[in-house]
């Protein structure tokens, strides 16, 4: 097998993952570095991936901490992890934010459901509740005003400069290290030592 092979199969994966609620990378930890410079890392949801360029979408309430974050340093690792088949993703690469009202907001603002939408529309991440959580109900009532949400709904775009395959085996991990330039193309993969 290429090493082209190997990193078009991890593209593969990701996108799979940005399609189907059940596919192992579907849900990937995105770190930062906060005002003190320290590391924050956090699990969200891949919601789109455009291969050609290397960039993976996810969403965020800008009023959390990761938007400020992302505001003062560019910066980020994703990482992802498939406990069947021990294979982990590291990328490393910039965020660029794209605030509400934004096209690329709106776009993915109109493709979320409902049940997503309300998860905007109430108070800021972080917040202390003066009240404890309601319990979670099978129905949601038709009266919520999900549009509210929409002001602070923020798409994360992820643009990866380099992916760090590592297969965890009983004996030989692998790793192969991938580089991307700024449009995306690959520019190289070499094994490395795991």
């Amino acid at each position: 097998m290429e090493l082209s092979d190997y990193d078009k199969s991890c593209w593969e994966q990701l996108e799979k993952a940005s399609r189907d609620p059940e596919a192992p990378f579907r849900y990937l930890t995105v770190c930062s570095v906060d005002q003190n410079l320290q590391p924050q890392a956090r699990t969200m949801v891949l919601r789109a991936v455009t291969v050609r360029s290397r960039e993976l979408e996810f969403h965020t309430d800008i009023r959390s901490p990761k938007w400020e974050e992302f505001q003062k340093n560019k910066r980020a690792t994703v990482l992802g992890y498939c406990p069947n088949t021990r294979l982990q993703l590291r990328l490393q690469g910039t965020i660029t934010l794209h605030a509400p009202g934004t096209l690329q907001a709106q776009s993915a603002w109109s493709k979320l459901s409902h049940w997503t939408k309300q998860t905007y529309a109430g108070g800021p991440p972080g917040d202390e509740l003066a009240f404890e959580p309601a319990p979670v109900t099978a129905t949601s009532p038709e009266s919520t005003d999900s549009s509210r949400g929409e002001v602070y709904f923020g798409a994360l775009i992820f643009h990866a400069t380099s992916l760090d395959r590592f297969q965890l085996q009983r004996q030989n991990n692998q790793r192969i290290l991938f580089e991307y330039d700024s449009s995306g193309s690959l520019v190289s993969g070499n094994w490395v030592n795991p």
